[in-house]
């Protein structure tokens, strides 16, 4: 019998505040982090997970990974990754450190982070990525890891059923498909709010170049310079490509409003994150005062159930889910199936440390086995921290490439973590003594 032998966290954090990458209105110095996580097994297995978070706290999303890493240690290995509703369930829903929260949160996202590593060792133990393992599991066992707590008023266990039963047909041939020829992409790597506006222009058409049909621009610092940085990106990329603009929750409602409609001369594809994820009601008036421009919003949404009730409420065209804001895997298979009964399209969140690697697994599940379209879906795309990843994303004439290997993809080089441990590895010692 195998069991879990350790839960072992590492604070890794690279000083992209140095040349502002990563920068926008709200998080103007980030220096973007990974709470990573590798649980370990008495035979030698390995699962890894990490927690995307911007500097300062990082070590909050350890710890609280150490917490829960205690609820595992000792168990049965196949008892949990063979029924990884339960496991999730196990940790989400602990009966003591569900104060902390609920579902919501440093507690939440450590959850999501052990929740993946977990998947990744049953991921290993099929040989296949996360995406095409998910594709080709079983409608049942998929709906089985799938926690209905408080979303049962918009989707129930009989709607997921029907969802995926419907995604059978077909999905073996778009398998091949994605195999063959990938997954359409945007990129902000031209719009981060601290970039001169040379390095946007510059960064703008490469992107074109490289065969993006859309990029994104930070917004929300002041409206002049957002006409002026809009208006040279719009010149920069022509009329036909996409510009989506991001105020990372700046505004209240009414100046979201004012703000946006200032921008409609620059044909703005959408509008993201206007105002605070948790507020519904005011997306939803956003959403009706911005058209035709669309809202989009999910980075941030703490869980299931606000994804829930911003759908209900008909307050956003674009759903964003994050590979490690929710409680992992479990939770983003919900939200796909929740996008997919309200018609909506899902265009991930990514960027940041290790999150392309790990979410561009969901775009190529929803399309596989769920949503059967590519129409009007995009995964963000940012060129920066891939070569710490066993297996970097690949992006080809503005198409992600399928992942090949086994897991979430969120296995980091022991060189990469050991240099930008927090604060005592080589890299931040070499940077202290500048």
């Amino acid at each position: 019998m195998s069991r879990i032998t350790s839960v072992r966290t590492t604070d890794v954090r690279f000083p992209t505040s140095l040349d502002l990458s990563g920068s926008d209105a709200v998080n103007v110095d980030p220096d973007y982090s990974a709470a990573y996580v590798e649980i370990a097994t008495d035979d030698g297995e390995r699962g890894y997970g990490l927690v995307f978070t911007c500097g300062r706290g990082n070590e909050l999303i350890t710890a609280a990974m150490d917490s829960y890493g205690e609820l595992l240690v000792g168990r049965d290995t196949d008892e949990l990754v063979n029924n990884l509703g339960d496991a999730s369930r196990r940790l989400v829903h602990d009966s003591q450190m569900r104060w902390l929260g609920p579902e919501k949160g440093v507690s939440h996202m450590a959850c999501g982070g052990l929740v993946n590593a977990l998947w990744d060792v049953r991921a290993r133990r099929e040989n296949k990525p996360l995406w095409l393992l998910l594709s080709e599991m079983p409608v049942e066992e998929l709906v089985s890891t799938v926690d209905f707590t408080h979303i049962g008023n918009a989707l129930t266990p009989q709607d997921a059923t029907d969802i995926l039963q419907r995604g059978q047909a077909g999905k073996h041939e778009r398998i091949a498909e994605l195999q063959q020829n990938g997954y359409p992409a945007y990129t902000t790597t031209p719009g981060w709010l601290g970039y001169s506006d040379e390095k946007l222009v510059r960064l703008s058409k490469e992107a074109v170049a490289d065969g993006f049909g859309m990029i994104k621009l930070k917004v929300a610092g002041s409206i002049e310079d957002d006409r002026r940085r809009l208006s040279l990106a719009r010149e920069a990329v022509g009329p036909d490509v996409r510009i989506a603009i991001d105020a990372n929750q700046r505004w209240e409602e009414q100046e979201a409003i004012d703000w946006v409609n200032q921008l409609q001369d620059f044909n703005p594809y959408w509008i993201e994150e206007p105002t605070s994820t948790d507020d519904i009601l005011a997306h939803a008036a956003i959403r009706k005062a911005v058209h035709p421009i669309k809202v989009a919003t999910g980075e941030a949404v703490q869980s299931r159930i606000i994804f829930k009730q911003l759908l209900q409420a008909g307050a956003i065209d674009i759903m964003q889910i994050d590979s490690t804001r929710v409680a992992g895997v479990n939770e983003n298979i919900a939200n796909l199936l929740l996008a997919a009964k309200f018609n909506t399209p899902v265009c991930p969140h990514a960027g940041g440390v290790g999150l392309c690697e790990l979410v561009q697994h969901f775009s190529f599940f929803d399309y596989a086995a769920i949503s059967g379209t590519m129409e009007d879906r995009v995964i963000e795309f940012v060129d920066h921290l891939h070569e710490h990843f066993n297996e970097p994303v690949v992006v080809t004439g503005g198409r992600y490439q399928a992942p090949k290997l086994p897991g979430v993809g969120a296995q980091m080089f022991d060189e990469s973590t050991a240099r930008w441990t927090f604060p005592t590895g080589t890299g931040w010692q070499e940077l202290n003594e500048r």
